[in-house]
């Protein structure tokens, strides 16, 4: 995806829904930071150019190599923030396990049958006892509502 000399001041908002780019270039645009989060779900990107005065999204550590060349900072080859050598790998829950979500980012993906709040439920969502809870309280409104409602309407 070539944004180059777009004449970019911030990062356009649609850039969100081009998470499956592998190679990026934003160079000769007058960025002055890139927000964090920016590549969230940029988990194929795998060269960004940006111009010189802005650093690497996720830090040096997050790319294989970094490097400079004129006016541009090339990023290339993401790494995975889950092992990465010489730091823990990411505090996940018990129930859950790391996985990459973009460059210097991840994310705690429940481990089947797992779900909800830190991965502490088990099993699936019970929906046939929901839906049946909800539908017998939304029915015992309606009933005790008419019977209690119908009386004002027929008086003129």
């Amino acid at each position: 995806l070539d944004l180059s000399n777009c004449s970019l001041q911030n990062l356009p908002p649609g850039l969100a829904e081009a998470f499956s780019v592998a190679v990026l270039d934003l160079t000769e645009n007058p960025l002055m930071t890139l927000p964090n989060g920016s590549f969230l779900g940029f988990t194929l990107l795998q060269l960004l150019a940006v111009p010189l005065p802005l650093g690497c999204p996720g830090g040096n550590n997050a790319w294989e190599k970094v490097m400079t060349s004129g006016s541009t900072r090339l990023c290339q080859g993401q790494r995975n923030s889950c092992n990465s050598s010489g730091e823990p790998a990411w505090p996940c829950p018990e129930n859950a396990a790391c996985a990459p979500d973009g460059p210097g980012l991840v994310q705690c993906l429940c481990n089947s049958p797992f779900h909800g709040y830190k991965c502490l439920r088990e099993g699936t969502f019970p929906g046939l006892l929901f839906c049946g809870v909800l539908g017998a309280t939304t029915l015992s409104l309606a009933f005790l509502l008419w019977g209690t409602q119908r009386r004002k309407a027929k008086a003129p």
